[in-house]
């Protein structure tokens, strides 16, 4: 008589919400997923799960709703629920310097050993992001286990029929087990009936009874996803899957991953290769890489083969997130320049007591976690580098970090300084200017751009914005009008999307810019060049000076510092020199500029000439962010706003909701151009149009004779 097939049900969430998200979208959550879902857990106190929360929901929480906690504290007393740790700002654990990636877990593990009672076994590894170097930290952060995708396993070469259990890997002799999420659970909660779900638990039962399934996914999917609210609480969708796990509980025993570890022994030993889900490492491809590989998934899917073929045609990697998007890169070399200043601090000498040291460099090193939070670092389906409030919230902590490092190391000294360092690792050094007040990054490689600008009294960056660049979704976009270049493979294209896209205009929004919108960029423009054209990236450059490499000179004089960048290039086919100079004081919040342009060809020059800006304020029809241009009475007068001026000698950006504002004062009369920057991105919601910057261009047109010189000055003044 043969044995009764069984089965073990590891049932893990994860729940998160970035920093610097909505309050109103925290508060949507909790009342339509994270209360409700425990709610369900607490009325089947048989079914056993793994839960995870991160740091920024327990503050949340903390402020919020402290009842919740203790809430989850009478689960986890009577072991229905584990709590798993993680690093406690959910950063992208691979990513951030060793030292981060132990204290942020630790900080986890203090907060649910002080509320839960307590120590964490297991974590959630954010976005799944696994990399072979790992083992060794997490093991030295007190972690037992962690889990990851089957797909993981699958690029390892590891058969889908053994995945039921768990594995052992190890670095440098440290070790850490993992589990294989199940894709195909994934995909059945809660999106299909209970009913398909037992009847795919009945596949993975044996007669062994140590087959285990094991599902860990976002909480979000229980109510946050688009019409899951409904699907799950209202037509009960949760409490019917309960019940029919209740009732097979004669053959599905309900385990925590650590139960589960006391019971099984490992499967086998594993090395598993740099890996995320599937749509991550499709998402993280260069464009015409994703397009190609879409198009190679379709044929698969077409001929049904896709289970068969989808381990072999993985590619991407998480860190080529900061290739395909510099601004990206930005962020994370701050985050690391801003790390590895605080370590430095961390070891030198303090002039006042051990206890106030440690408070400061303290602050400084929680502002550094909240801006390791991953969300802003990249994008797909989900993640929000698109989202300029996001990249803000990320912005503000680490400048935040840097003037409370500046506090405990300066003091109330003032100080002009320049530092010549390669801050974005590409190969190439980039010049920072800094004071009390600011900070200003310079690219020579890259056209001698600005490429970030710091107003240090509002942990502000002025220059947080996203150029225009083609997504592999934007084929939907034009399919949805008839305008698909991608033919059959584009994809599916729902009628609400369809009506979304036409609605909104947004076929006309898919406009790709072919160089990074920052400042300081230099522009010699065709004579048929309009408004239009140029802010479509449809006009024609007729110099070489935008993006090609610039020399460069810093200089120090008593409490100014300078940045001199020239070129010699080409403007219409003649030799031009172009030289500009910044000079940055201590204590103050002015930027000279000047400009410098000579006629080194034999004949005269006509030149069209301007220096763009781009301002990065949040949001493009804000009526407390706005443009004042002379005492002229602009018909738009918000960020979004567009049009050309004549004779323009000053143009200010207020902002009244972060309370300072920004000037630009050419020294000779200038047209201006202003016009916003506005990406078309997706995210589980749809299609969506988002404000990034708007682009302020002052313009001159002059003749130079042979050998002469053309002079600009420009003062950029940012106060309160």
């Amino acid at each position: 008589m043969s044995k009764t097939k069984k089965v073990k049900f590891i049932f893990g969430i994860h729940c998160h919400q970035p920093v610097g998200n909505f309050e109103h979208v925290f508060h949507e959550a909790y009342e339509r997923s994270y209360l409700p879902f425990i709610q369900a857990m607490d009325a089947h106190p048989r079914i056993k799960f793994a839960i995870h929360y991160s740091g920024i929901l327990y503050d949340w929480f903390m402020d919020k709703h402290p009842e919740f906690i203790d809430y989850l504290k009478k689960l986890v007393k009577r072991g229905q629920a584990e709590v798993i740790t993680a690093g406690y700002y959910e950063p992208i654990i691979p990513i951030i310097p060793e030292a981060d990636k132990i204290n942020q877990i630790n900080l986890s593990n203090d907060f649910i050993k002080e509320k839960f009672g307590v120590a964490p076994h297991g974590l959630w590894l954010t976005e799944r992001i696994w990399e072979p170097h790992l083992p060794k930290a997490l093991a030295q952060a007190g972690i037992d286990y962690v889990m990851v995708d089957d797909s993981h396993f699958l690029s390892a070469g590891i058969p889908k029929d053994k995945m039921n259990g768990y594995y052992v890997t190890e670095e440098e002799g440290y070790t850490v087990k993992i589990f294989p999420i199940n894709k195909n659970l994934r995909y059945l909660i809660p999106f299909k009936l209970p009913e398909e779900t037992i009847k795919y638990l009945h596949t993975l039962a044996d007669e062994s009874g140590s087959s285990a399934a094991i599902l860990a996914d976002d909480g979000e999917k229980f109510g946050v996803w688009p019409g899951t609210y409904k699907w799950v609480f209202e037509e009960g969708y949760l409490e019917k899957l309960l019940t029919l796990l209740e009732e097979n509980a004669s053959w599905i025993e309900f385990m925590t991953p650590s139960q589960y570890l006391e019971e099984a022994q490992p499967i086998g030993q594993v090395y598993l290769p740099t890996a995320s889900y599937h749509e991550m490492m499709q998402w993280s491809l260069p464009t015409e890489s994703g397009k190609k590989l879409a198009r190679i998934m379709e044929d698969i899917r077409h001929q049904g083969k896709e289970e068969e073929y989808s381990q072999f045609f993985k590619g991407g990697f998480f860190r080529n997130f900061f290739v395909k998007y510099p601004e990206s890169n930005n962020m994370h070399k701050k985050m690391l320049q801003i790390s590895h200043r605080l370590e430095t601090l961390k070891k030198g000498k303090s002039l006042i007591g051990e206890r106030e040291r440690e408070g400061r460099l303290k602050e400084a090193q929680l502002s550094l976690f909240k801006g390791q939070c991953n969300c802003a670092y990249w994008h797909g389906v989900f993640g929000g580098l698109y989202l300029n409030y996001l990249r803000q919230a990320i912005y503000e902590n680490l400048i935040k970090a840097e003037v409370q490092m500046d506090k405990y190391a300066r003091g109330k000294d003032d100080y002009a300084e320049i530092t010549i360092t390669d801050f974005d690792k590409d190969g190439n050094d980039e010049v920072i200017l800094s004071n009390s007040l600011l900070n200003l990054y310079f690219s020579p490689a890259c056209g001698g751009a600005l490429f970030e600008l710091d107003y240090k009294p509002k942990y502000f960056n002025l220059l947080n914005t996203l150029a225009r660049r083609e997504e592999v979704y934007h084929d939907k976009i034009r399919q949805a009008v008839g305008q698909s270049s991608g033919g059959e493979h584009a994809g599916a294209t729902s009628i609400h999307d369809i009506v979304k896209v036409k609605e909104a205009g947004l076929e006309k929004a898919l406009v790709y810019d072919w160089y990074r919108r920052i400042s300081l960029l230099d522009h010699f423009l065709a004579p048929e060049t309009t408004l239009e054209s140029f802010s479509r990236s449809s006009y024609h450059e007729v110099g070489d000076f935008t993006v090609e490499p610039y020399e460069f000179m810093p200089q120090r004089r008593g409490n100014e510092v300078m940045l001199l960048q020239r070129r010699v290039g080409r403007v219409n086919g003649q030799s031009v020199r172009l030289e500009k100079n910044v000079s940055l004081f201590a204590k103050q919040s002015i930027i000279a500029i000047t400009y410098e342009i000579t006629n080194l060809s034999q004949a005269p020059l006509n030149a069209w000439f301007g220096s763009e800006y781009n301002f990065a304020m949040l949001a493009g029809d804000a009526p407390d962010r706005y443009i004042e241009i002379d005492d002229h009475q602009l018909e738009n007068k918000t960020m979004s706003g567009r049009g050309e001026i004549n004779e323009v000698k000053s143009v200010k950006i207020v902002d009244e909701w972060k309370g300072f504002s920004v000037s630009l004062e050419p020294n000779l009369a200038a047209t201006l151009w202003r016009f916003p920057i506005e990406t078309v991105s997706q995210s589980e919601s749809g299609f969506e149009k988002t404000y990034q910057s708007t682009v302020i261009m002052p313009n001159w047109k002059f003749t130079l004779p042979p050998g002469e010189k053309w002079r600009v000055k420009l003062t950029l003044i940012i106060e309160d």
